[in-house]
């Protein structure tokens, strides 16, 4: 996701930073370069025209040129105009309404409304507690009803049953009476698409949006199809009247010009983006940290609560005991890999970390990509209970055994087990060290830094958070050092990165590289 702008932007800015003053041609220069990121990434030409023009007009200006440093001062202002283009404040799924409020998915064939769906009414039933029924007015794509109907049982959400001959009016009309009669907080309507737009497909939204009076009218748009979205947006408005947009398939566009361009042109605020194929990815949109984000500055806000929704409350406080006591077998290995895939495993998770993004090229080429994880999760289940235990158990002839199981060698077992001595190492250090261990010292200085207050280990509980203080959590993070380039992890001694081993001093066990993975490997 914004990958191609992210690469593009950040050589840019990088360039200005470096500077000890700017001129007004520096300026215009590294605006012309701005422009043509944008065009490529596939943004509607009026919306970079007023963008760079705003960026202009306020980086030119006296007070930037002779500021301290200039550099800094006009990423800022990209910062803040990239924040206006992609709509200021973040806009979620409006249920201010009387119950059932209902909910209309319109867009063409293929751009996955019913997925979708199915996305939204998980996330709020999951997160929000609501009562949902999803019904589906298409009547004319082959099993669309049944897709709705199985997605539903996937995921324990009530589904309209289907009466055939119905028109999709009749169903419209039946999914809110059924909702009433059921006590169902929400109603979603899954309507039919076409392959383009046509008037046929206009009236009967028309109809419908009559008969069922939506409070929410959201458009689910592919972000693959660039401009066209933009288009199909605009005629969509103009004809039923739409409050807000769904973009999926974000996961697959390295450019993201679509979402750039959807709310300036349109006016209508980006409300959820879909980032994979499972129910659970789907985010809201948050322009602030999706501008972080395409500037390389990390999205800790998203990362944390990712950690909050995927991490295992009680697993994880059992793993605290047994490192207080300083115990660390392959089990407990194998979970930490397990979490880490979770939450997006290496790429998704180094995307998110402020000055982070520039790694993950580095590590992909040094085979520490999220496919590594999988195997070494192979090579621990290839292993005896015993074996997981007690890894000293492990001599030759055993290994040739889980080689054989796991599809790999004996290379990658002795590095997984050198892996797991060296945190298992860590974890002693963590355990020891008086004043509740070097780890809780560690995130102690992190957690005071960001204004957070007890939790595990020093660490605040994730779950407990109060959405207000997580939304201040990346600004006290940029603060703290952890938005700005160089910046360092508080209570590391200011590494730089922002992770220990990743430059300057290291700490034992982390072998170089992310915590818990070997190193990369060093230059000859």
């Amino acid at each position: 996701m914004f990958e191609n702008l992210q690469d593009r932007l950040g050589s840019i800015l990088n360039g200005l930073t470096g500077r000890g003053s700017l001129s007004e041609a520096d300026v215009s220069a590294a605006l012309r370069e701005v422009r043509r990121a944008l065009l490529e990434a596939d943004v509607a030409l009026d919306v970079v025209r007023s963008f760079t023009d705003r960026v202009r007009e306020k980086a030119v200006g006296a007070e930037i040129l002779k500021s301290i440093k200039p550099g800094q001062m006009v990423v800022k202002i990209v910062h803040d105009e990239l924040i206006e283009m992609l709509g200021g404040e973040g806009v979620g799924i409006d249920l201010h309404a009387p119950a059932p409020v209902v909910v209309m998915m319109v867009g063409l064939q293929g751009s996955g409304k019913t997925t979708t769906t199915a996305k939204i009414a998980n996330r709020l039933s999951t997160r929000e507690k609501k009562k949902v029924l999803m019904a589906s007015l298409d009547t004319r794509r082959p099993a669309a009803q049944e897709q709705l109907r199985q997605l539903g049982a996937q995921a324990s959400i009530d589904t309209l049953p289907v009466i055939a001959g119905q028109s999709p009016t009749d169903i419209a009309a039946r999914a809110v009476q059924a909702a009433r009669l059921g006590g169902h907080d929400v109603v979603i309507l899954d309507t039919a698409g076409r392959t383009h737009i046509d008037e046929p497909l206009m009236v009967e939204m028309a109809d419908i949006k009559r008969k069922s009076n939506p409070h929410e009218i959201l458009l689910v748009a592919d972000s693959l199809t660039g401009q066209d979205a933009v288009n199909l947006a605009r005629n969509f408005d103009e004809r039923v009247g739409i409050t807000g947009l769904v973009l999926t398939r974000m996961d697959g566009d390295g450019r993201g010009g679509a979402a750039l361009s959807m709310r300036a042109v349109t006016g209508k605020p980006i409300k959820l983006i879909g980032v994979g194929e499972k129910m659970s990815e789907l985010e809201e949109f948050h322009p602030r940290r999706i501008a972080d984000r395409i500037l390389g500055m990390g999205d800790i806000v998203s990362l944390v609560e990712r950690a909050a929704e995927n991490i295992d409350a009680e697993k994880a406080a059992a793993m605290a005991a047994k490192m207080a006591k300083g115990k660390f077998d392959l089990d407990d290995l194998a979970d930490q890999l397990r979490q880490m895939q979770k939450m997006g495993g290496m790429g998704g998770i180094m995307g998110m970390m402020p000055g982070m993004a520039g790694m993950k090229d580095k590590m992909a080429a040094a085979g520490l990509d999220d496919k590594l994880f999988g195997r070494q999760i192979a090579i621990i289940q290839s292993m005896t209970k015993a074996e997981r235990a007690n890894p000293d158990l492990l001599k030759h002839s055993r290994k040739k055994r889980i080689a054989a199981g796991s599809g790999t060698d004996a290379a990658a077992i002795n590095k997984l087990l050198k892996m797991h001595r060296q945190m298992a190492d860590m974890m002693k250090m963590m355990g020891g060290k008086g004043k509740g261990g070097l780890m809780k010292q560690m995130m102690g200085g992190l957690a005071g830094k960001m204004g957070l207050g007890g939790g595990m280990g020093g660490m605040p509980d994730l779950s407990n958070i109060d959405p207000r203080q997580l939304e201040a959590l990346q600004k006290q993070a940029e603060a703290a050092g952890l938005g700005k380039p160089g910046g360092g992890m508080p209570g590391l001694g200011g590494l730089p990165g922002g992770l220990p081993g990743l430059g300057g001093a290291k700490l034992p066990g982390l072998g170089g590289g992310f915590p818990g993975l070997p190193g990369l490997p060093k230059k000859k």
